[in-house]
């Protein structure tokens, strides 16, 4: 692109999956279960309604992103809800073509016959087709809720005033057809119609808000500061924390005042609270259901966010969410949880949105953070406290995996991924991203987007009615060997990449860090804050830059050092390793994903990059330190797996690659010969344009690279 993206262009590129996939074949996919489960189990109604249900961050997310705003909140919910609208409209009239039914033939329902008389339509060449003339008249209805909606008001008496009323009156019909012969019509175009109104709603999709801590720190720090009540909130220790912000939550004074200034960070994060308020006061409250909290760490994080809820008119009216994204945050998110639930006034907010409560889980930092190996194993075993403590609470816990489409940041084949899950993880439901590069190759198609729709219920339902964990051996008897593979996975890689001397020069001059921040693929600056420390670097261009240079680091750093260290100290582990890859879901994921990313890499071509380092002890020095570590990971996958090669156990991914590498090399080498060229100080627009080219080719071919 030329230009680079707003976010207004984000949101039409997500809906437009909607058009192409979702609204199709979501409801084909209900209904083909309802079908299968009613064949399988006759003596029981089924209704699978809701099954799956997509939502959305693209305009409510704001963590790092100042484009987002009120404004473009209320684009997304706005330009969402015209292509519900739209594709509603258009069913309805293709309905009416299709049921041209004459009541002098077959029977109707005395409901039909009552929608029938008050339609618009008064023809006489269609007095006796009840629901041709029904339709008429919901078709009418609806398009006077689109413009009422669409324009930012309430609905009139003459409109539907929510999705549920558009929903009875096409149950009605469905309800007519099935009493009098009509199954079959039914069954068709009106069931999927039905069973989209029941996941789309007039909204489309939910948008979720999102925001790092340290803005709602900030926040609530300036209200208690501005009305008296605590002069620096950021001085006091958690629990005292706690503590002023549970007395403020119990208290029916509000903080806020219009005759108050604030900061223009506090005004825009209330606006967009202010601004979820009126919106859910038109389109309702699932719209806008959740608040997620980036960098979540402590209790007083949700509790900041819960006030800001207050103060806005919304307490009660949407969940919150804490991400747990670093290695620590991981290690205490049970904790936190714990000690949250804990809190009367928390636990009837959860109580009010029905007793359960989201936990989103970073899989992309926490890999920045830790490298691949802990990261993992971190996640797990924060799955299985947390589930712990949801169970002790009575709260139904839903995990949000956030999950990229790279290993690096949580990625891989997603059926696998879910089983991997620990034991009660999943419990009948899970949440997962599918961002970037993915969604386009899982849903741009609309049979492959099918199919990746099957995947994803058939694995929740699997993991959530077979403990595939324990089928061959418990798993908890291979958590010790798992704990310090951790421990010396996390030495490694915490050693090279934050303790190393020079390693963030050698990162940003020997990948294409830089110039992929300059690439318009999207709206949102390449780092949190404006500095050079990895820290601050997004997890995005950290697995995309390593990608590109083909060392792919991310995704397998620090294994090799781990399996050599504990083969010191534990002689006869090897056969133990082997049998966790049969018997463990989790390890073999682990490795397999590994496996993958490593048939990517290329030494080679990763040589070539890290001549791109001016100073040559220092590329020398970390180079010959990663291809050590690449060796001997492969090394060890090889043993641990009893595989040649990679990729023995996957031929056909094998093969995809082998194809793919011929075209992919030379971007590659050219690439670096434009970088090389574009640092030396060559401004030529065409070396820029080649270089975002190169880069768009290799991520192209790599498939899942960012």
């Amino acid at each position: 692109r030329q230009q680079k993206l707003k976010v207004a262009n984000e949101i039409k590129n997500g809906i437009r999956y909607y058009r192409e996939t979702f609204f199709h074949e979501i409801p084909r996919l209900h209904a083909a279960l309802e079908d299968q489960l009613q064949l399988h189990f006759p003596d029981t109604q089924w209704d699978v309604r809701g099954l799956i249900q997509p939502g959305s961050w693209i305009g409510g997310d704001r963590d790092g992103n100042p484009f987002v705003t009120a404004e473009t909140l209320t684009a997304a919910i706005t330009l969402q809800a015209e292509a519900a609208f739209d594709y509603y409209l258009d069913e309805v009239l293709a309905l009416r073509d299709e049921l041209p039914l004459s009541n002098l033939l077959v029977g109707v329902s005395p409901e039909v016959k009552a929608l029938a008389d008050a339609s618009p339509d008064t023809s006489l060449q269609r007095v006796d087709e009840p629901y041709r003339r029904a339709l008429t008249g919901i078709y009418a209805r609806l398009n006077r809720t689109a413009d009422s909606l669409l324009n930012g008001k309430i609905p009139a008496t003459d409109g539907y005033p929510s999705s549920h009323e558009f929903l009875s009156e096409l149950t009605v019909l469905a309800d007519s057809l099935r009493a009098n012969g009509g199954g079959i019509l039914w069954r068709g175009r009106l069931r999927r119609l039905i069973h989209a109104v029941e996941v789309f709603g007039f909204h489309l999709a939910p948008v979720d808000l999102r925001q790092n801590s340290d803005v709602h720190e900030r926040c609530v720090t300036e209200l208690l500061a501005q009305a008296g009540r605590q002069a620096d909130y950021t001085m006091l220790a958690e629990p005292a924390r706690v503590a002023l912000l549970l007395k403020e939550l119990g208290s029916p004074r509000p903080l806020r005042s219009p005759w108050l200034t604030y900061s223009q960070e506090c005004t825009d994060e209330l606006a967009i609270f202010d601004e979820a308020r009126r919106l859910q006061g038109i389109f309702g409250p699932t719209c806008l259901p959740n608040v997620i909290i980036s960098k979540a760490d402590s209790v007083s994080d949700l509790l900041e966010v819960a006030l800001l809820l207050k103060e806005s008119g919304l307490s009660g009216r949407m969940n919150i969410i804490p991400l747990f994204e670093t290695i620590d945050d991981l290690r205490r998110s049970a904790d936190i949880m714990q000690r949250a639930l804990s809190l009367p006034l928390y636990r009837q907010l959860v109580t009010r949105r029905g007793d359960e409560q989201e936990v989103m889980l970073g899989y992309s930092d926490s890999n920045k953070d830790g490298g691949f190996l802990t990261s993992g194993w971190e996640l797990y075993k924060a799955e299985i406290e947390l589930t712990r403590v949801f169970a002790a609470h009575g709260v139904r816990m839903r995990l949000f995996h956030g999950r990229g489409g790279s290993v690096g940041r949580g990625g891989g084949p997603s059926y696998q991924a879910i089983l991997a899950q620990p034991a009660g993880a999943v419990s009948g439901q899970l949440r997962i991203t599918e961002q970037g590069e993915v969604i386009a190759s899982k849903y741009a198609n609309r049979e492959v987007g099918r199919r990746n729709l099957e995947t994803l219920a058939a694995a929740t339902l699997e993991a959530t009615l077979v403990d595939h964990h324990n089928r061959a051996e418990e798993a908890a008897d291979f958590h010790p060997i798992m704990e310090r593979l951790s421990q010396l996975a996390f030495e490694a890689y915490r050693g090279l990449v934050y303790e190393t001397p020079g390693f963030t020069t050698y990162f940003r001059q020997s990948t294409p860090v830089a110039e992929i921040a300059t690439l318009n693929i999207g709206s949102r600056p390449a780092s949190r804050k404006p500095s050079e420390r990895i820290e601050d670097l997004r997890a995005i261009p950290w697995v995309f830059s390593w990608a590109q240079c083909r060392v792919m680091l991310p995704g397998w750093y620090g294994f090799g050092s781990a399996i050599e260290q504990l083969l010191k100290e534990q002689p006869d582990a090897m056969p133990t390793l082997k049998r966790m890859v049969n018997a463990w879901p989790f390890f073999r994921t682990l490795l397999s994903n590994m496996d993958m990313v490593l048939s990517k890499s290329d030494l080679a071509i990763a040589s070539r990059y890290a001549r791109l380092v001016e100073d040559s002890s220092l590329r020398e020095r970390i180079f010959a330190r990663i291809i050590t570590e690449w060796q001997t990971t492969r090394r060890y996958l090889l043993e641990i797996t009893e595989q040649e090669d990679f990729l023995a156990d996957n031929p056909l991914l094998k093969r995809s690659i082998r194809n793919r590498f011929p075209y992919m090399d030379p971007l590659n080498h050219l690439q670096v010969e434009l970088l090389a060229r574009h640092r030396a100080g060559d401004q030529d627009e065409h070396i820029r344009r080649g270089i975002h080219l190169t880069i768009n080719g290799v991520s192209a071919g790599l498939r899942n690279s960012g």
